[in-house]
């Protein structure tokens, strides 16, 4: 352990695994100014691709920790899915149509490219990875968590932090060592994949920049773009046939079986046999210590759902942590498990749907699988229900402890929920176009909306509120909706409506909490005095920070 560990125990978060649920957490609490210790049992980061595709709830995190977008110069924007079945298309949907995000559809990106881009933005952000360096055992205290590491020569060593995020996978040391079940089952399948090149014959077709699913009595194929050329191949079969890596004669003797046809594989440049798991961990947080990533939970790989859901419990650990270090109080991190685990079970879930869908093997329940799908697809049902679904990007915490309930008119803002994106034209401030642009930053923020008439009660409450937050940890801004002879608000940002979207447009004037997840944690209606004290009361990085160097507060 580094002297700067030892000088700082008092602040630092011990990260256990550095794969893309780690290193999320590591740089949001950096980001907030608190100190990480990261470590890994691994050499370096990863180099087998895994992991393919980000949906819409995940890149908005990766947008929050400045990584979007060198990721989306690198990735594939998938157009849609279709499935198949006894060699004719069955159903498709669409990608790219979702609303109310930055990100309206997935991105194919092979996992290194994400961990890549993650472990840049950590040492960007002055934070470091321990490799070759394992946890054998945790212990917890009142006050700390004490982890003893392993390093590749043998040599153990102590080191004791304020809290401890476990991202350390599925077979996850810590878990173990706490005694948290993890509750689930295997599926009686092996499961295996290659990214491979494909050659078309006589005139064939390949997927562009989209998913197939070709559903046969045998088994799945699942065929996907790559963004570097190639497609990724993904077949399931009985248990125990195999034990050892898929090779190119036994992949293409799978595709010719399963396949259109006319599909030769050239090259393969990696391949996996594996087994699925569908588990989810009894609890997500154990004292001091929190489960994130696949140490909470794992998935059929159906619809890219694993590293998804890591990433948003990297992030959302990440900076409830810092929150309840800046605030010395443990208030933010009681909804952790109480926000995640659902989440997680949700993911899982639906994953294991789609799994089942892909493993039917009845022939009249094979019929009238297709016949449903058939009529989903034709009437859009399948894209509206799925879609969302699979984007985790409109979570339902209305009933967390670190939401406030409330009984006042939504007027399209509802506590729990995501903040609904609008339209802005900037007054005075940054040039950002729409609400979501404004609050990619990560902060807490604290967002005014007028009614609409011309009135100083607005301006006033989004001044009050900024004298009374902390400028690097909170934004304040006022939201016009009325005539842009409104006043604005002193030294905070002010915008203009550039439209007025329908179910949007505040009725009263009120001011809304926005956490850093971009969720709405309060809103309260400017109809009195006090409301905007009544409002900060709910931010959790107001308190004073406790005494100690952590970063921001020199």
């Amino acid at each position: 352990m580094s002297a700067d560990h030892a000088n700082h125990a008092d602040h630092t978060v011990l990260i256990v695994g550095a794969g893309p649920t780690g290193l999320t957490a590591a740089c949001a609490l950096l980001r907030h100014g608190v100190p990480v210790h990261v470590v890994d049992r691994r050499r370096g980061p990863a180099t087998a691709p895994k992991a393919l595709v980000l949906w819409s709830g995940a890149l908005e995190v990766l947008d929050r920790l400045e990584v979007a977008t060198p990721l989306a110069e690198r990735a594939l924007p998938l157009a849609g899915a279709s499935y198949w079945s006894r060699g004719r298309k069955v159903a498709g949907v669409r990608f790219g149509g979702l609303s109310n995000t930055r990100f309206p559809g997935p991105l194919c990106v092979p996992q290194p490219v994400t961990e890549e881009l993650l472990y840049a933005r950590l040492t960007q952000l002055g934070g470091a990875v321990s490799w070759n360096t394992e946890v054998s055992s945790v212990t917890q205290e009142a006050d700390t968590v004490t982890a003893l590491l392993r390093d590749a020569d043998g040599q153990e060593s102590a080191t004791t932090a304020s809290w401890l995020i476990a991202a350390d996978g599925m077979h996850s040391t810590v878990r173990g060592t706490l005694g948290v079940d993890f509750e689930g089952a295997t599926y009686p399948r092996d499961f295996l994949l290659g990214d491979v090149v494909l050659d078309p014959a006589g005139g064939a077709e390949l997927p562009d920049r989209e998913a197939q699913y070709h559903l046969t009595p045998e088994g799945v194929l699942v065929v996907v773009s790559l963004p570097e050329g190639g497609h990724r191949v993904f077949f399931d079969q009985p248990a125990g046939t195999r034990s050892d890596r898929p090779e190119k004669p036994e992949l293409q003797q799978l595709l010719d079986a399963r396949g259109p046809g006319r599909w030769r594989i050239s090259e393969v440049w990696w391949s996996s046999r594996f087994q699925v798991h569908t588990k989810v961990a009894a609890a997500f947080r154990s004292g001091r210590v929190f489960l994130a990533g696949d140490a909470a939970h794992v998935h059929s790989p159906a619809g890219g759902q694993g590293l998804n859901t890591g990433v948003q419990d990297g992030y959302d650990i990440g900076w409830k942590l810092a929150a309840a270090i800046r605030s010395d109080s443990t208030a933010p991190l009681d909804s952790y498990q109480e926000e995640r685990r659902p989440a997680a079970v949700r993911a899982v879930r639906n994953a294991d749907r789609q799994t089942k869908l892909w493993l039917v093997r009845n022939p009249l329940v094979r019929r009238l699988r297709d016949t449903l799908l058939r009529r989903l697809s034709k009437s859009g049902a399948l894209e509206r229900r799925i879609i969302p679904e699979l984007a985790q990007v409109d979570l339902d915490h209305s009933a967390s402890p670190a939401v406030q309930q409330s009984s006042a008119p939504a007027d399209g803002v509802r506590a729990g929920r995501r903040v609904p994106d609008l339209p802005l034209t900037p007054v005075h401030g940054t040039k950002a176009a729409t609400l979501h642009t404004y609050l990619a930053a990560g902060k807490h923020a604290v967002v005014v909306l007028d009614d609409g008439r011309p009135a100083t009660q607005a301006a006033r409450a989004a001044e009050e509120a900024r004298r009374a937050t902390h400028p690097e940890l909170s934004d304040v801004l006022l939201v016009r909706t009325g005539p842009t002879d409104t006043p604005t608000a002193g030294n905070a940002p002010a915008y203009d409506l550039a439209s007025t979207p329908a179910g949007t447009t505040a009725r009263t004037p009120q001011a809304v909490y926005v956490r850093p997840d971009g969720t709405v944690g309060a809103r309260v209606p400017l109809d009195g005095p006090g409301r905007v004290a009544e409002l900060l009361a709910h931010l959790p990085v107001l308190a004073p920070a406790p005494s100690g160097d952590l970063p921001g507060q020199r």
